[in-house]
């Protein structure tokens, strides 16, 4: 079965826009880092794109997002401005979170967006409380909950799997597994391996493990997967076997893993390049709609840079909005 045939050019097309958005985004701000526009921590999504994007499509827009510090990308695909998330990085009073949370606490509610949380598997709790509320309210709304494999090893992993499905909550798990928490390999931190998808057996929770480099495949399973906890039938677990082109961070000099090993994954597994090379051996999209597309999302990334650069530092009377709600 060709591409075309499950899904149609317009779609093909915005997952492929999404993805290369996100790349040149992830791009541009390791450079503005070097520059020092951006300050603090910063942990890039290069590599990571079809994760997010094929997953997030598969949502409606009153569900819920939320995931862990590498935020960019989810933010992206979420539909986040790219003026407002790069203003954010930037620590302007026009992020989204007032310049006050940079790169790890990208927020838009609006959008169903419940941020990246700094805290390793702090957002698991979190999306178990929204879908708990959400089933209270009787509202149809599914939680999607990223995460790294670095939080399988917390306990509020394992408190949450619980938790949501002993009440039948709607929660998606989505584990990202790019094989690296921080700079130690899941096989040495992990007793049972890199094949984490089976810790969700212990909890009565249905669970499959994808390839997180096809933006289809994942779409796909995402697809079933929220179909399946719409329908009250409890969290489901998909585990998406994903790599990080990049560092843990930009401060990381990656002296863990061998630099063989990440230009195969950038040369075989390069999620965007897989995809593009697909549509056009299948003559869906003409290169030259690709050179348009490349185009448009270096605009967009350009733009707000320039916004970011523009746009006013927070006033010091900010430091005293939203503690206390009223």
């Amino acid at each position: 079965m060709t591409i075309a045939e499950t899904l149609d050019k317009t779609l093909i097309a915005d997952l492929y826009r999404q993805m290369q958005l996100i790349r040149v985004f992830e791009e541009r701000c390791n450079v503005e880092y070097q520059r020092q526009n951006i300050k603090g921590f910063l942990h890039l999504y290069v590599g990571e794109e079809a994760v997010a994007v094929g997953a997030i499509s598969a949502l409606r827009e009153d569900d819920y997002v939320i995931t862990s510090y590498r935020d960019h990308g989810h933010a992206l695909a979420r539909g986040m401005e790219p003026n407002v998330v790069m203003a954010e990085l930037f620590g302007k009073a026009t992020g989204s979170s007032g310049g006050k949370g940079g790169s790890m606490h990208l927020f838009d509610v609006s959008r169903g967006f419940m941020g990246g949380h700094a805290i390793v598997a702090g957002q698991l709790p979190l999306a178990v409380g929204l879908a708990l509320a959400a089933k209270i309210r009787k509202e149809d709304k599914v939680v999607m909950c990223f995460f790294g494999d670095g939080a399988v090893a917390e306990g509020e992993f394992h408190e949450s799997l619980n938790f949501a499905s002993l009440w039948k909550l709607p929660v998606v798990f989505l584990l990202e597994n790019n094989l690296y928490g921080m700079g130690t390999q899941v096989e040495r931190a992990r007793a049972g391996g890199r094949d984490i998808f089976t810790a969700a057996e212990a909890y009565s929770i249905p669970a499959l493990q994808i390839n997180g480099q096809d933006v289809l495949e994942v779409r796909e399973a995402a697809v079933e997967a929220v179909q399946k906890v719409r329908s009250g039938e409890g969290p489901a677990f998909v585990e998406a076997m994903t790599y990080r082109f990049r560092g843990h961070s930009v401060a990381d000099p990656q002296a863990y893993r061998e630099r063989d090993e990440v230009d195969e994954w950038r040369s075989q597994n390069d999620p965007i390049n897989n995809f593009r090379n697909a549509i056009l051996a299948q003559e869906i999209i003409e290169e030259t709609e690709f050179e348009g597309i490349d185009k448009q999302v270096t605009e967009v990334v350009d733009e707000a840079v320039r916004f970011a650069e523009e746009s006013p530092e927070p006033s010091i009377d900010s430091l005293f909005d939203n503690i206390y709600a009223e």
